[in-house]
């Protein structure tokens, strides 16, 4: 572990190569303890739980590829993934951010509370699964490739978003049971999609002023992290898709 200085902030360098997860994740957590406001993760191949239940404002550079559950339970800190992540990214987290360059695997977003995570290509299956929202807590999920099945399962809150931006013209997104069992929260796509795509529980409209606004908002923010222009993308048409009922399933437990 070493430290520089740049201009007025102390950086943290962790050399990870070899180093287990539980040990590299004592040194993350002994960084931050000791008032680390920048970290940088070098030569990670893996290691899983970066990030877990850290609760203070921090920056973390990630250089390779994380393993599973990259800041779950997390509160505040901002971690930015230089390369690729695997399955559970954000898994739970209440605060903070999470910026993938490149692809994200399976149920990322799985039961976020809170925070934003955005990611620059494409992403697994079952992402945004039982994401939910409370008050002012809203997490954010945008992507800018595309998506596998049950995209948005059990949605309860929070907004997704998928722009697709590697399809080629004319080409849709090809998730299918897209927000099986949603009762909540919104999702937008950039582009079109079949109701066979869909669940039974989701229905499809023309986004509305506020909900220009949020993508307006969402997609500067996708933008400003992967050098994308955001008017360009926006030019293009979106489809909104919302939960009919708020208990699809209350039937099943009715007596």
């Amino acid at each position: 572990m070493t430290e520089t200085t740049e201009a007025t902030t102390t950086v943290v360098k962790i050399d990870a190569a070899g180093v287990s997860h539980r040990d590299l994740n004592a040194k993350l957590r002994e960084a931050v303890a000791n008032g680390a406001q920048k970290i940088e993760l070098r030569n990670v191949h893996g290691q899983r739980y970066i990030g877990t239940d850290l609760n203070k404002p921090v920056e973390i550079d990630i250089f390779g590829t994380p393993g599973n559950d990259l800041g779950s339970f997390m509160d505040g800190p901002r971690i930015t993934v230089h390369g690729n992540a695997q399955d559970g990214c954000g898994n739970t987290m209440n605060n903070g951010l999470i910026v993938v360059h490149g692809h994200a695997g399976d149920i990322i977003g799985l039961s976020a509370r809170g925070g934003k995570i955005f990611v620059k290509d494409d992403i697994g299956y079952r992402a945004g699964i039982h994401m939910k929202e409370y008050g002012e807590k809203k997490p954010v999920l945008v992507v800018g490739g595309t998506a596998q099945d049950f995209l948005g399962e059990y949605m309860a809150g929070g907004i997704l978003v998928l722009l697709g931006l590697h399809l080629e013209e004319g080409q849709r997104h090809k998730a299918k049971f897209v927000g099986t069992g949603m009762h909540g929260g919104v999702i937008y796509l950039r582009g079109d999609i079949e109701q066979y795509q869909l669940g039974k529980e989701v229905g499809i409209a023309e986004p509305d002023e506020k909900d220009l606004q949020d993508l307006q908002r969402l997609v500067g923010e996708f933008s400003s992290y992967f050098g994308y222009d955001a008017g360009k993308i926006l030019e293009n048409r979106f489809v909104k898709l919302f939960p009919k009922y708020l208990r699809p399933y209350g039937r099943l437990y009715a007596y």
